[in-house]
């Protein structure tokens, strides 16, 4: 009999028929990224989700990619009240005022960034030093909520005029984009994306 999968407590927690929250685990979370538009798209999904659950936001994001035309910043600044409006009777993404006009604040904050720093991505990665960092957590309990790392991403993130940027949405954006290997020790990507982690760390 083959030996049963062992993964992170997380994603099994809520339902998933669908098993977009498995394939997420297996597939993405963790795994450091390197790409300015894949960061945008997880500033702009772990905003949508302040409040609510990842699973809720995993379930729209194919419909947040069409709403903001593939998750294109300089396309999602540009965005008029009209815009806004149409977007908020749109009933595939979260249909809030604050988070919807948060996702064009923020996408001209970003852009800001790319253009005084050069990429997002060499801001970003600074409050780990380059480095993914590799906590070795056994358990869910044992994973923090907030770290000082995300405190000061948080504050220098408000600073740039991005918004829906608190510490714990930070940390959860340093998870997804694997700044931090948060994986329980005892998963099977916990190793795999240990090694995924230092052919990032070679590429700083």
């Amino acid at each position: 009999m083959a030996k049963a999968v062992k993964r992170c407590q997380w994603p099994q927690m809520e339902r998933d028929p669908d098993g977009l929250m498995q394939a997420y685990h297996d597939e993405e979370w963790g795994v450091p990224l390197p790409d300015d538009r894949k960061l945008f798209e997880f500033i702009l999904l772990e905003g949508a989700q302040a409040g609510l659950s990842w699973s809720t936001i995993l379930n729209k994001r194919e419909n947040y990619r069409r709403a903001f035309d593939g998750f294109d910043p300089e396309k999602i600044a540009r965005y008029s009240k009209r815009k806004v409006e149409a977007l908020l009777k749109d009933a595939g993404i979260v249909r809030n005022r604050l988070k919807v006009e948060g996702a064009v604040t923020n996408a001209k904050a970003f852009l800001k960034v790319q253009q005084k720093i050069g990429s997002f991505d060499s801001f970003i990665w600074e409050f780990v030093g380059g480095n993914p960092i590799q906590n070795r957590f056994r358990t869910m309990a044992d994973i923090p909520a907030v770290t000082v790392e995300a405190e000061q991403m948080s504050e220098a993130l408000k600073r740039w005029g991005f918004t829906f940027v608190g510490p714990t949405i930070c940390y959860a954006f340093m998870q997804a984009t694997g700044m931090v290997n948060d994986h329980e020790t005892s998963c099977f990507r916990y190793s795999q994306v240990k090694k995924a982690s230092a052919s990032k760390r070679r590429a700083c």
